[in-house]
């Protein structure tokens, strides 16, 4: 069978985008890597700027968009995708998976990103045991104890006051003299008696016995080395976008995002991007939605010129 449009990932844009795809009659298929929808959003304990639902549980968003894409008969696959290429025809799309290659008119490229690594001494080493990356995951392993979170956007904010609530001091470390996290995050920060920023510092090395117990530092202005104990450290800096599975198929930018307008449209006729994989100046769960519904629309309108 050939598919109107497969969807590769199912979080909020993959999601939104079977929801569309599902409304406009278009034979489709999501595929999903876990055996749980909703990416990234599972780990988030509280979203407060989805309009409408402020204050939602994370997980319990995911589940709400992969319960409407369930409501209007949406296919979903478990499967990891290996490639994404080009038929012999140089229209029809290939999408490989370990077990099956499947076949679509078009297709919808919503992979997400993955949590970057600091790459220092001790994190490989600890991960699980004391390094995390995830707050909303395994904050509560930490109660009542010290744990620093690395980083300065919105996440690495919200991470620090979500930790704040049940450990007993909060480290957050920025490489920079400024925070990046939107300014009314700043201002909880900065109003929580938990919470010391520790400016211009870098994570040089994890360290510990079994679990972590102390973590290196170094003024990035001055040079100076410390040591600063902590039983947990948390690291929020930034995402890496999983493209990889369409590297021989698309140019990607520096950072290895797609690049690709409003509509989804990538270089490739027919090949859209939608959500965190998408190179964009805000990557939101509003956002992501977004990208998946106009996807759909440029797929639609990709059809009808056929």
């Amino acid at each position: 069978m050939v598919y109107d449009v497969i969807i590769i990932g199912s979080g909020p844009a993959g999601l939104a985008a079977g929801i569309y795809a599902k409304r406009a009659r278009l034979s489709s298929i999501i595929i999903e890597k876990e055996y749980v929808s909703g990416g990234q959003v599972l780990n988030t304990y509280e979203v407060d700027n989805y309009p409408g639902l402020p204050g939602i549980n994370g997980f319990d968003l995911g589940m709400k968009l992969r319960e409407h894409c369930e409501k209007l008969g949406a296919e979903f696959v478990t499967a990891e995708v290996e490639l994404v290429s080009l038929a012999e025809d140089g229209r029809t799309k290939l999408v490989k998976t370990q077990d099956q290659t499947y076949e679509a008119k078009t297709v919808i490229l919503a992979m997400g990103a993955r949590h970057r690594m600091l790459e220092v001494p001790g994190e490989e080493e600890f991960a699980g045991m004391g390094v995390s990356y995830c707050a909303t995951c395994d904050g509560a392993f930490f109660k009542d104890r010290v744990t620093a979170v690395v980083g300065g956007g919105d996440v690495a904010v919200e991470d620090a006051l979500f930790l704040a609530r049940g450990c007993s001091k909060v480290y957050l470390i920025h490489r920079r003299d400024s925070l990046r996290a939107a300014a009314v995050l700043q201002e909880k920060v900065r109003e929580n008696e938990k919470i010391e920023i520790l400016w211009d510092t870098v994570v040089t090395e994890i360290r510990g016995h079994e679990q972590v117990e102390r973590i290196g530092l170094q003024n990035k202005k001055t040079g100076e080395k410390t040591e600063l104990p902590v039983d947990g450290v948390f690291v929020a800096v930034g995402n890496i976008p999983n493209s990889k599975i369409v590297t021989e198929l698309l140019q990607l930018d520096k950072n290895g995002y797609i690049s690709a307008d409003e509509t989804g449209a990538t270089e490739m006729p027919g090949v859209y991007a939608a959500g965190d994989i998408r190179a964009k100046q805000l990557r939101q769960i509003v956002t992501a939605v977004s990208d998946g519904a106009n996807a759909v629309t440029s797929v639609q309108n990709y059809l009808n010129s056929l």
